[in-house]
């Protein structure tokens, strides 16, 4: 295990021979560590000393990612993997310490995870004990634990032909679901069982927009070039566009996950800048977060105010890719997207679209005032 998990993360070290020492509590040189080799000297000393502490430090390892770069992550990875294989053998693994640190949610999703699936290997009773408490849990990736134990039990009531019983271990477990795959498969499984099943509106997925295109995106100026649009969007309005004229079209999404796909209106351009607007009517002033899905150049406004951007280019897409904190206010809230398509030609890159929900910190769907 150490040894995979080293590799894994391009940390391959030796720990042969250490002494037997006190673990120290400061991490500075570790979490210190750059690219390019920065600060590895001092950071190997720190992590001998870190490899060799006792079990009972684990914790003070796992605690020392919090806020740390993914270089710094790694070598604290594994050095407490190494302090993890010395537990095992001696059986003095720190199980509480270890689910204390998964249930208290201010630290980062690595150190809870790591923590998490340390508990799985060699303590189980304890992991399942936390498995429940994971359901709503922020960090997505420990959520897929409670959610496949609930979709497991789905299945298992359905092979029963418990169809009551299936259906509230579904429900529940769709309701805390992040991943698509997991989402699919308990759509699938509510629907086998004559269950309606509204993704868009479990998400709170914003379907029906206004598009506008296509504005210019040629050596990818378009990003940083304002276009009429952000200055004031007229839904009427005509402009110059890159080759022809940009007008505002109407657009409804027909994808479960409210994929907002500008090549259906506009056709599959390249170097090119493209926008949505639609707005949100709510029903008080809450704070919430726009999660966003994107794989174009992508900048978003609420309200007229800029929340955020991101000048990049098919690195990949998947659902809450990005959370961004916001403040609704009471009645009418107006959003506007902006998407980038570059110049790439190669199959992969003829994407040019997004998906965007709102929703509270856990993800739960704020709906429309109807």
């Amino acid at each position: 295990m150490k040894r995979l998990i080293c590799l894994l993360f391009g940390v391959v070290v030796s720990v042969s021979g250490l002494a037997d020492v006190t673990l120290g509590g400061d991490f500075d040189a570790i979490r210190a560590v750059g690219i390019e080799g920065a600060g590895n000297a001092a950071a190997g000393v720190a992590w001998k000393e870190a490899a060799a502490a006792e079990p009972e430090k684990m914790t003070a390892i796992l605690n020392a990612m919090n806020g740390a770069n993914p270089l710094a992550q790694n070598w604290l990875r594994a050095a407490v993997e190494t302090v993890a294989d010395r537990a095992r053998k001696s059986g003095r693994l720190p199980e509480a310490d270890l689910a204390a640190l998964v249930k208290d949610t201010a630290n980062d999703t690595a150190p809870r995870l790591l923590a998490f699936e340390m508990l799985m290997q060699d303590a189980p009773k304890a992991a399942e004990a936390l498995r429940p408490g994971l359901l709503n849990d922020p960090a997505a990736e420990l959520r897929l634990f409670a959610v496949a134990e609930l979709l497991e039990e789905g299945q298992a009531l359905k092979a029963k032909e418990d169809k009551k019983g299936a259906v509230a271990a579904f429900k529940k477990a769709l309701d805390g679901a992040r991943d698509e795959e997991q989402i699919n498969a308990l759509a699938k499984g509510l629907r086998d069982l004559g269950e309606q099943v509204d993704l868009p509106k479990h998400f709170g997925f914003l379907m029906k927009w206004q598009l506008i295109a296509p504005f210019t995106n040629v050596d990818r100026g378009g990003f940083d070039q304002v276009f009429p649009p952000e200055v004031g969007v007229d839904l009427k309005a005509k402009y110059e566009g890159k080759g022809t004229e940009a007008v505002w079209v109407p657009f409804e999404s027909k994808d479960e996950y409210g994929m907002i796909d500008f090549n259906e209106p506009f056709g599959m351009l390249k170097e090119v800048t493209g926008y949505a607007y639609t707005e949100f009517e709510a029903a008080e002033e809450r704070q919430a977060e726009i999660r966003l899905g994107c794989k174009n150049g992508w900048k978003v406004w609420l309200n007229g105010e800029l929340v955020f951007g991101r000048d990049e280019y098919h690195r990949g897409m998947k659902l809450d890719q990005y959370k961004l904190p916001v403040t609704l206010k009471k009645g009418k809230n107006t959003l506007l997207v902006k998407c980038c398509q570059d110049e790439q030609t190669e199959q992969w890159t003829v994407e040019w679209r997004f998906q965007l929900r709102i929703c509270d910190a856990t993800g739960t769907a704020i709906l429309p005032k109807s």
